[in-house]
C-alpha cells in the first residue's frame, strides 16, 4: 500500500487519503509535488512553511484528481486567517495534475506546538 495513503497521525505528517482509484505512482507524485508546493507558503509572522509547522492536519485526493486540505493557524485570531487558505489553494493548484482544490479551515484539534517538526523547531529555535 502507498506509504502516504491513509497514514496515521505524526507530527507535522498530514493524513494523505485516496477516495478512488489513483496508481501508486501518480499518487507518489501527486503527494510529493502538493507536499513541495505547501511548503512554499508561510506565515508571515514565522519564518517556518506551513507544512513543517504542522498547519496542513489531511489531504484527500479522489479520482478525478481535486484535492480537499484540512488546515488550521497558529492561533484563531491569526491575521492572515482569510488570505492563507487562499495562498494554500493556489500553491497547491499549480501542481500538475491537481484538477482543483479546496481548503477547509479547521480549529480541532487546536494546533499547539507538538505538531512542528524538527526542521521547524531549528528554524524557530524552539527547543
Amino acid at each position: 500500500m502507498n506509504q502516504h495513503a491513509e497514514a496515521e497521525f505524526q507530527p507535522n505528517r498530514p493524513a494523505f487519503a485516496v477516495k478512488d482509484a489513483v496508481s501508486p505512482e501518480e499518487l507518489d507524485r501527486l503527494t510529493d509535488g502538493i507536499i513541495a508546493a505547501l511548503k512554499t507558503v508561510f506565515d508571515p509572522e514565522i519564518p517556518a512553511d506551513i507544512y513543517e509547522l504542522g498547519l496542513i492536519y489531511r489531504v484527500d485526493i479522489d479520482g478525478s484528481r481535486f484535492v480537499n486540505i484540512d488546515m488550521t493557524l497558529t492561533a484563531p485570531g491569526c491575521p492572515v486567517a482569510g488570505e492563507m487558505p487562499v495562498w494554500v489553494r493556489n500553491a497547491v493548484s499549480a501542481v500538475p495534475g491537481v484538477a482543483g482544490v479546496e481548503v477547509n479551515m479547521v480549529f480541532d484539534p487546536p494546533w499547539d506546538q507538538s505538531r512542528m517538526s524538527e526542521e521547524a523547531r531549528i528554524a524557530l529555535d524552539m527547543w
